[in-house]
């Protein structure tokens, strides 16, 4: 979160706005993104932290609140060292946690392949539209990625993945173990 310590000087015609290069910072935010390409919708929420309790109950939310008739849920993701089923039992009993990842099944993007990840994908488009600018405090910050998503997934079609296995082996051939015969 950047605060202005001055005031922006606004556009006028022949003109761009001025503003100072000095901000004041103002705390930090993270975004949660879980994306459904062939529906076409993104679901967000803004959190001061991204700990393992954090992710958990956002895995929570979205097996009870935003798929709670959905026998599974695939969940494709990066590696990060909270994304996993441990973070659950940290949050939750056992039998809650057990029960949540009964319904989950998760797929990790290969190390350094998170761009693979479609909700990336979806991040880099909302750093584009809408967070390219400061923004003061995690109130501002909130309202505006939930206008961002409203209208995004109102108006945004299923997303066309074009990435094949035998690309993915093309490129990625790095991560492929090779078999000697």
């Amino acid at each position: 979160m950047l605060k202005e310590v001055r005031r922006p000087i606004p556009a006028r015609p022949g003109r761009s706005e001025r503003y100072d290069t000095e901000y004041e910072r103002n705390g930090t935010s993270n975004i949660f993104m879980f994306f459904e390409p062939l529906a076409a919708k993104r679901y967000t929420d803004i959190t001061h932290t991204r700990k393992a309790l954090d992710w958990a109950f956002q895995i929570k939310d979205l097996a009870d609140v935003k798929y709670p008739d959905a026998e599974k849920i695939i969940v494709v993701m990066d590696n990060l060292n909270t994304h996993n089923g441990a973070s659950l039992y940290k949050a939750f009993p056992p039998e809650e946690a057990r029960r949540i990842l009964d319904r989950v099944e998760f797929h990790y993007t290969p190390k350094h392949g998170s761009w693979l990840n479609m909700a990336e994908i979806e991040l880099s488009v909302l750093g584009k539209q809408c967070l390219n600018r400061r923004i003061p405090d995690q109130e501002t910050f909130k309202k505006e990625v939930a206008a961002w998503q409203e209208k995004r997934n109102s108006i945004a079609g299923p997303m066309n993945w074009r990435f094949t296995t035998k690309d993915a082996r093309i490129k990625l051939k790095k991560l492929y173990p090779t078999i000697q015969q």
